[in-house]
């Protein structure tokens, strides 16, 4: 049994890439069910944000790359496009990665709390769709389970610092003042909320939140006092933005060059701070071009990243002996999955056994025969009965490795027989063990 983590993310790929591997939440259950219908893939869960794109999975065989097969296949790309970018985790070094990544110390902003509600958010889906089994599902409950720990025990989390912080403070750099500014929000997800709050507690009173779908705008109207309008508003509105954030699921650009445009000329060139929180962009690149057009990526955010560095790379190093430490229970968990057909098999055999001796026992005790022979017949039955394999195998060995093992399974410290032969002495403190504990 093994598990695999392989994928990409804003330190492997740049952002022209990380937008041809993403898989949007519309299409993450189609993805699902095409990797699972890969006969190495036994386990499946997919994770993809901004930054990165990951799939987590386990196979009964290391096959490394079945994975990367997957990704340039389904996003019918060339296997040269995308390899260069990827990394792959086997085994223990995937554990520690998944426990890293939800620990926030594999995002661009170290700390950073969104990517383990992602990270829950992907293992949801998964399950949902039926592409998570015993292994995975023990994976991200313990995944969840460390993060929380890391979180509550190191300042990991102090001060936390997120992309969408990020944002706003690049706005602050731009901006003398923000306080008087219009905000236009595009999108109602996590990301543009946290951005939305981050404004708002910088004393932001002018948002306007555009979205597909009005429903899900109640809560920036309800707690942040935004207007809310439909995308197909937003010509209307970009003009009257000094400040535009975007982030949905769109696979294809929302804003235009030539929009931006006419709201620049509307503006009379005021100029206008556009940021693109969405992986693949909801904003053309070509916007960047125009003169009092200010336009960021997820990318550019990392360079304005920096408050609290020391003391969360302080905080990597407690974690890391926490990752450490909860992979290799992991580890154990995983490897003693392999004892459990063989010790099913084991009992299976055993109860029968017994089931066959008890009947002719009880039938014997029917017929009237005395029951202290009966129970003597019993026991002695089940010992050869359990003995005959095991002592048929000793006796071909010839190995004193194998009866050195073969000592420590059934547990012959303390027996010993004065046998010459290794095999004979082994098997015979085999039946001794066994013929005392069916006395008792």
């Amino acid at each position: 049994m093994h598990v695999l983590s392989v994928g990409l993310n804003h330190s492997s790929a740049p952002l022209e890439i990380r937008e041809r591997a993403a898989v949007t939440a519309e299409t993450l259950p189609d993805a699902l069910k095409d990797l699972t219908k890969h006969h190495a893939v036994s386990e499946a869960a997919i994770l993809s944000t901004c930054n990165r794109t990951e799939v987590y999975c386990h196979l009964e065989t290391p096959q490394t790359n079945v994975i990367s097969d997957w990704l340039c296949e389904y996003h019918a790309l060339q296997k040269s496009d995308i390899s260069p970018f990827l990394y792959q985790f086997p085994d223990q070094h995937a554990v520690k990665h998944a426990f890293r990544v939800a620990s926030g110390m594999d995002s661009m902003v170290i700390g950073e709390p969104q990517i383990l509600g992602q990270m829950k958010t992907a293992f949801a889906t998964a399950h949902r769709q039926g592409t998570t089994g015993k292994v995975l599902n023990k994976l991200f409950q313990n995944t969840f389970s460390v993060a929380k720990r890391i979180r509550s025990t190191t300042a990991i989390g102090h001060n936390a610092v997120s992309v969408a912080y990020a944002a706003v403070a690049l706005s602050k750099q731009i901006f003398t003042d923000i306080t008087e500014k219009t905000v236009l929000l595009i999108g109602a997800g996590e990301t543009i909320e946290l951005v939305c709050r981050h404004l708002y507690n910088q004393g932001i009173r002018k948002i306007v939140i555009a979205n597909r779908s009005m429903e899900r705008t109640g809560k920036f109207v309800t707690e942040f006092g935004a207007d809310p309008i439909g995308l197909h508003e937003l010509p209307d509105h970009l003009s009257k933005a000094d400040m535009v954030f975007s982030s949905t699921a769109s696979t294809l650009p929302i804003v235009g060059k030539g929009a931006i445009e006419s709201a620049l000329r509307e503006r009379k060139q005021k100029s206008m701070f556009l940021v693109d929180l969405a992986v693949p962009r909801d904003i053309e690149p070509e916007v960047g071009t125009l003169k009092n057009a200010y336009l960021y990526t997820v990318d550019d955010l990392e360079q304005v990243v920096s408050e609290n560095i020391e003391s969360r790379h302080q905080a990597v190093d407690q974690a890391e002996k926490i990752v450490e430490a909860k992979s290799v229970e992991f580890m154990l968990w995983l490897d003693s999955l392999q004892s459990i057909p063989t010790l099913r098999d084991l009992r299976s055999k055993t109860a029968a056994i017994k089931t066959q001796q008890l009947d002719q026992a009880q039938r014997r005790l029917l017929a009237g025969d005395d029951p202290e022979d009966v129970l003597n017949t019993f026991a002695h039955a089940l010992t050869q009965k359990f003995m005959h394999d095991p002592s048929e195998w000793l006796k071909q060995q010839n190995n004193e490795e194998r009866f050195a093992l073969a000592r420590t399974l059934f547990g012959l410290d303390g027996h010993t027989s004065n046998s010459a032969s290794s095999t004979e002495s082994v098997t015979q403190d085999v039946f001794n063990k066994t013929a005392k504990e069916s006395d008792t």
